[in-house]
């Protein structure tokens, strides 16, 4: 296996692949006389949407049987299922960041692109798929963003519409949720003190830019509600518990256009990522495994997941099979994404445990 899966231009990484928790929840989508793959992803909507639009018609055609966890993205979990030798996940959905830290530590299974579906037009894969989202260990499914969303009726006057208004609890008081993580929000805390986007991690690569961004987020320490389920952020919006808090761009979606909430996205400095599907290193179903990956990432089947969650396709040809109306919801829309920033999967895996040590240890400064 490859230690280095860095970010290559794909023609390159694709030639040199060629060349060489919390409890879990199970569902059981069929019955067969083989083991069942486990499928392991975020749970919420985004799991419903994969649920509806790869495991069901993976399911029908080929009679494997799916059971589904859940997780909350701690990578360690799959680290940990590799070196105990008893790996019960057979395809896992990461962040970029956690495909690379798992590939060049051995904890993933490679996957040839080779299994990979031409676009319907013949398009090869290689040159289907949006940039950085074909690794030697991941392939990618989604762009989605996390972002601050705000409960309308919590302002009656002007709204919050910036990074910075976020941090401006004076002209903007109320609660603010926030993920328990420093990714994020070190970027927003440097953001909301006046550093363009473009400039972000070059501002973090130094020791006097992490002390700026924790000093930002000392300004708003006592109007932070913490969350760690993906599902809080809306609850919290909808009963009040706070005004304004960072979110998936999905779960927001499907409050707004599916449950009729009056939420509101703020786009500005949204910050986007890609999710990739993943097979743990000695999965028991590699088989099934790999023709479920190849499945559930053709044109098709990554257009139809937009139909449940505003997450766009890692293919350029399933766009134009979006519904159109859900376009402008997507992180993607040329409106959303003037001020966007791609999460730096190369700086979190280089420096993910040392910014935890140290928001843990801010977090524990505040009693």
């Amino acid at each position: 296996m490859s230690q280095s899966v860095r970010a290559l231009p794909i023609h390159r990484l694709l030639g040199a692949m060629a060349a060489a928790a919390f409890v879990p929840v199970s569902v059981a989508w069929a019955q067969t006389d083989g083991d069942a793959l486990t499928i392991v992803s975020w749970g919420g909507v985004y799991q419903k949407s994969q649920r509806e639009a790869y495991f069901k018609p993976f399911m029908q055609e080929t009679d494997v049987a799916i059971e589904e966890d859940t997780y909350p993205g701690d990578f360690d979990e799959v680290i940990e299922q590799v070196e105990s030798g008893n790996v019960t996940w057979d395809v896992v959905d990461v962040t970029l960041s956690d495909a690379i830290r798992g590939c060049e530590g051995g904890y993933l299974e490679p996957i040839p692109p080779t299994i990979l579906s031409p676009s319907p037009d013949g398009t090869p894969a290689m040159d289907d798929f949006l940039p950085n989202t074909l690794h030697e260990c991941a392939i990618g499914t989604i762009l989605w963003s996390t972002l601050w969303a705000y409960n309308k009726g919590a302002f009656e006057g002007e709204a919050p519409d910036s990074v910075e208004d976020v941090f401006d609890v004076d002209a903007f008081p109320g609660v603010r949720g926030m993920r328990k993580t420093p990714r994020n929000n070190l970027e927003w805390a440097l953001m909301a003190d006046g550093v363009a986007p473009q400039d972000v991690y070059a501002e973090l690569r130094t020791d006097d830019g992490v002390d700026r961004a924790f000093d930002k987020l000392e300004t708003i320490r006592d109007d932070i509600r913490w969350w760690e389920d993906g599902e809080k952020p809306q609850e919290w919006l909808e009963n009040g518990e706070v005004s304004i808090s960072t979110a998936y761009n999905g779960r927001v979606f499907n409050s707004i256009i599916k449950q009729g909430k009056n939420f509101e996205y703020i786009w500005d400095g949204q910050m986007w990522d890609i999710d990739l599907w993943v097979i743990p290193r000695g999965a028991d179903n590699l088989a099934s495994a790999l023709e479920f990956i190849a499945f559930s990432t053709g044109t098709r089947p990554l257009a139809e997941a937009t139909e449940y969650v505003a997450y766009a396709p890692s293919r350029k040809s399933s766009l134009p099979l979006v519904r159109r109306e859900y376009q402008s919801h997507m992180p993607t829309a040329p409106s959303n994404f003037r001020n966007a920033l791609q999460n730096n999967f190369i700086w979190w895996s280089e420096n993910k445990e040392r910014m935890d040590e140290r928001f843990d240890a801010w977090l524990g400064e505040g009693g």
